[in-house]
């Protein structure tokens, strides 16, 4: 006995739903009328938000009587014209997942109510093993459909139905097996396996899943990052941030448009004080976009704290990883196309290093891009130190009349090719020509500032 991994379509492997593609190939092959019928995108639309609703699918049995006539050989044209655009749609973190099962001998089985002709291209474009789908019962020796369901109508119970006969048929141990849905007409279908999860839940579903300790994923975001309404914690916490409610500090950002077009993307920065995270995802957030940062599993797996900072995008580092890739998740994270940032010098300089033009880095972030050929995107971070020296607990929130200046400089996106040593030389490099002219000159500390790069 194997096992296998069940997939929903709508909602689950993409963001929100196939009728707006599937009804642009249908339009293209004359099996509906140009002009979009009257309420088409509304419903669409409500769908995307809550999910599916037992009107939304009472029509889509009703529709079924309007495929009488239809075409056979159109409608198979259909599912060719729409499979790139459904597999382009298919979320980032789906596709990580999806490769996992197959790497792991799992099969991997589409289950939709979707008609079969129209996903089947899609389902072998992407590379899954079967298909259990909807399909419409044809007449005239196969040649148009007659408005009718040739079996299940792959929906909830039947839906659960054709998985249970297709393990049987296959000898895969449901037990073993993994479901993932959207929906709380799911539910059989999550019941009847051994490892169900929520995927961007309804509301329903969700409040079930909290219950019955179900886990709950988000194919848009990594492993653990909830997202209450579609916003992450990370995107709240920065809107918080935003520079008009930090008036202890003045921030200047530039060139953030180096981030333009980069899925994804390794962000250097060099480290000057604990506030550096916070300033960095904020100047992210002005390009739409949520840094990931590197977390050592001593900090993710803590209870409660460990939760916080894994739904705030933190990104698990495993230095004792069976598997000899301690930054496995921040990979797929980047072949997710997230943006990363990992500090090249590790943690905060003390002493007289903290003064020192030439900045020493680590190899994790050269590293990371060589196995993951995502480019680097130096940062230079300046005058936090002065906001939040090393040697407080909290910054100068009182700093009203004079804030201190914070720089941010985005440099220009490259792609390491050398070894590691001298790539991250390079790095190092680039980093402190994006720093003021008083970064690269010798500096000789006071007693005082010395201090303040030290622990309190």
């Amino acid at each position: 006995m194997t096992a296998a991994a069940f997939f929903d379509l709508d909602r689950t492997l993409l963001r929100g739903a196939s009728g707006p593609l599937i009804s642009t190939a249908l339009r293209a092959e004359g099996l509906l009328p140009d002009k979009p019928i009257r309420g088409e995108s509304l419903l669409f639309g409500v769908f995307n938000v809550v999910g599916e609703t037992l009107p939304s699918m009472a029509l889509t049995r009703i529709g079924v009587r309007a495929t009488k006539g239809w075409s056979v050989a159109r409608l198979r044209a259909a599912g060719q014209h729409v499979a790139q655009n459904l597999a382009d749609a298919v979320e980032p973190f789906a596709r990580e997942l999806i490769a996992d099962h197959v790497a792991a001998g799992t099969k991997v089985v589409l289950a939709t109510t979707t008609p079969y002709e129209l996903v089947k291209p899609f389902a072998d474009l992407m590379g899954f093993d079967d298909v259990l789908a909807t399909r419409y019962r044809s007449s005239d020796g196969g040649q148009t459909y007659d408005g009718t369901v040739n079996g299940e109508f792959v929906w909830n119970r039947g839906k659960a139905r054709c998985v249970k006969a297709w393990a049987r048929a296959n000898l895969v141990e449901l037990a073993d097996s993994y479901a993932y849905s959207d929906s709380i007409f799911d539910l059989p279908l999550l019941r009847c396996v051994g490892y169900p999860t929520a995927v961007n839940p309804d509301p329903r579903l969700w409040a079930y899943a909290q219950v019955a300790s179900i886990p709950v994923l988000y194919f848009t975001a990594p492993p653990g990052v909830p997202k209450p309404f579609g916003i992450e914690p990370q995107r709240i916490a920065t809107d918080l941030a935003r520079t008009e409610l930090m008036p202890w500090i003045k921030i200047n950002v530039e060139g953030l448009e180096n981030l333009e077009g980069q899925k994804g993307v390794i962000v250097a920065p060099n480290h000057r004080s604990y506030l550096d995270p916070l300033v960095l995802s904020q100047a992210v957030s002005r390009a739409h976009r949520q840094v990931r940062f590197l977390a050592k599993k001593e900090v993710t797996d803590v209870p409660i704290a460990g939760a916080i900072a894994t739904a705030m995008g933190a990104i698990r580092v495993d230095r004792q990883s069976k598997t000899g890739d301690p930054m496995g998740e921040a990979a797929r994270a980047l072949r997710a196309g997230e943006l990363v940032a990992v500090f090249p010098q590790g943690t905060i300089p003390r002493g007289a290093d903290f003064f020192n033009p030439v900045l020493k880095g680590r190899f994790g972030a050269v590293r990371l891009a060589l196995q993951t050929g995502v480019p680097v995107v130096p940062v230079g971070i300046w005058g936090t130190e002065a906001a939040w020296p090393r040697n407080r607990k909290l910054p100068y929130l009182l700093n009203l009349a004079n804030p201190p200046k914070i720089l941010i400089r985005f440099g220009e996106p490259y792609h390491p090719t050398g070894s590691v040593k001298d790539e991250t030389a390079i790095l190092m490099d680039k980093i402190v020509d994006l720093l003021p002219p008083e970064a690269r000159v010798p500096h000789e500390p006071t007693e005082a500032e010395l201090a303040r790069t030290l622990p309190g």
